[in-house]
């Protein structure tokens, strides 16, 4: 006989998706793509996209991409995939880092950008859906002014909506592990995001998310002790000279993200800091810095929360080629992008139903956002209590979030280590170093990673990624 509890479940299910299904039309508009221009032949993947509308009068569409898992979509894990900014399309982790195509770049000679599939892609082993999120980045917009005002709390909230709303309308993934994952500023946003869906959960809230852990890549979390990593991951790179560093550390005392505007001695060494890294890539310190796309170093050590809207990855609006020397720089992937996503045909083929106003871009950082969130530390104390699992790794030449002080935040929850610093392997090669805690949270380096890891060393992430997910060590 069905116990009257889980005979009340059922009945309170049922009649949430007969309500659903009398405003999917309204709720959600998706499409099956088989063709992509630039693309030769069909997709050997299955890709979806489509809108989703949140909000009580659903005036903010959250645009999607959704690829199935290569191995046994009905068995493998959902990830919903964030990208940081705030503002930087999903597009971004699609086609940059650890999705299924990227572009073949070459120097662009008029024609439409080609696409690759990516041999490292997630998608082998995971179902993930990439959001444009929050309101205003790639092809998601607004219906109303008002409603184009966003922040990290209201985009935690509508990720939410988007998230059941999707799930109820495909409930063949309602029982998958689910995973939230991200990198730079979704350091803020997916831990939030990941306490939201756990605390509606555990209020009954329909459908429920079968939420198991998290991913984050060089993220943002205590913006003053990242910021204060900085230089001395400088100094550990051989970037500045022991005379500097030592010097910085007793005029600053250790605190170079505020600086007091009287203490002349530290200021003047900051000065210096910023003449030795001036030349420096600093999303990847070992790359060429491209004069297209040069971050301004003494970014890092201001108090402005939104440093990280300005890293290498910041759009190309001019849609010329650039000249040939150029193509050597990671970025040129990104004029292409611009140059692909922006032909009519291209959006008749992703199906966007709504016109942007001006280009796509592929971040957008004058979103009218509010940062609310100043540290996303306490998220991860309260999810470790909860016994959600999380891979947390660093590209190790990351100079924007430097693995320092991710290291110095996790040290700072106190859980004991039960796999303690050892070094993990691709290939019998050394991929990286990686330490695991009581809190079921792994901790990983990606030997010659840069700020988006995935991006810079594919093979590895993608190793690091199939073996965590499937609950193997590093």
């Amino acid at each position: 006989m069905i116990e009257m509890a889980t005979l009340i479940a059922m009945t309170k299910l049922s009649l949430y998706f007969l309500l659903l299904q009398c405003c999917t039309n309204l709720a959600l508009s998706q499409s099956l793509i088989n063709f992509l221009p630039g693309f030769q032949g069909p997709l050997p993947f299955e890709l979806e996209t489509g809108y989703v509308g949140v909000g009580e009068s659903e005036e903010v569409q959250l645009f999607y991409y959704f690829v199935k898992s290569e191995r046994n979509p009905t068995d493998d894990p959902l990830l919903l995939w964030l990208t940081g900014g705030p503002g930087c399309s999903a597009f971004t982790a699609f086609a940059f880092e650890i999705g299924p195509v990227n572009f073949k770049v070459v120097e662009y000679n008029g024609s439409l950008p080609t696409l690759v599939l990516n041999p490292y892609s997630w998608t082998k082993v995971a179902n993930i859906l990439f959001v444009d999120s929050p309101v205003g980045t790639g092809f998601s917009y607004a219906k109303t002014p008002l409603a184009s005002l966003t922040g990290d709390f209201i985009q935690v909230h509508q990720l939410s909506q988007f998230l059941r709303k999707w799930l109820a309308d495909h409930p063949e993934f309602l029982s998958s592990p689910f995973y939230i994952g991200g990198d730079s500023y979704s350091g803020i946003t997916v831990p939030a995001l990941a306490q939201r869906i756990s605390n509606e959960n555990e209020k009954d809230i329909q459908p429920p998310i079968n939420l198991q852990g998290y991913i984050l890549g060089n993220p943002l979390t205590e913006p003053i002790v990242e910021q204060n990593s900085v230089i001395p991951f400088a100094h550990g790179m051989g970037l500045i000279s022991d005379e500097l560093y030592h010097s910085l550390q007793r005029t600053c005392g250790g605190q170079y993200a505020i600086i007091d505007p009287s203490n002349a001695d530290c200021l003047n060494n900051i000065q210096a800091y910023y003449k030795s890294v001036s030349g420096i890539q600093i999303a990847q310190i070992l790359e060429p810095i491209c004069g297209f796309a040069s971050p301004n170093p003494r970014e890092l050590l201001t108090g402005h929360r939104r440093f990280l809207s300005q890293h290498p990855h910041q759009e190309i609006d001019d849609p010329e080629p650039l000249p040939p020397p150029f193509i050597g720089c990671r970025n040129y992937g990104y004029l292409l992008s611009s140059i692909w996503v922006n032909d009519n045909d291209v959006q008749k083929a992703l199906k966007i139903t709504k016109k942007i106003e001006g280009r796509w871009m592929r971040c957008s950082l004058g979103l009218p956002y509010t940062v609310e969130i100043g540290s996303s530390f306490s998220y991860h104390v309260n999810l470790s209590a909860k016994g959600y699992r999380a891979l947390i790794y660093s590209g190790d030449h990351d100079m924007l979030v430097p693995f320092f002080g991710t290291q110095a935040w996790i040290r700072s929850l106190n859980y004991s280590i039960v796999d303690d610093w050892r070094q993990w392997f691709l290939q019998s090669q050394v991929a990286g170093y990686t330490r695991t805690y009581s809190n079921q949270m792994t901790f990983a380096t990606v030997k010659g990673g840069g700020h988006t890891a995935p991006e810079y060393r594919p093979a590895e992430c993608y190793a690091m990624f199939e073996r965590w997910i499937l609950h193997d060590p590093l």
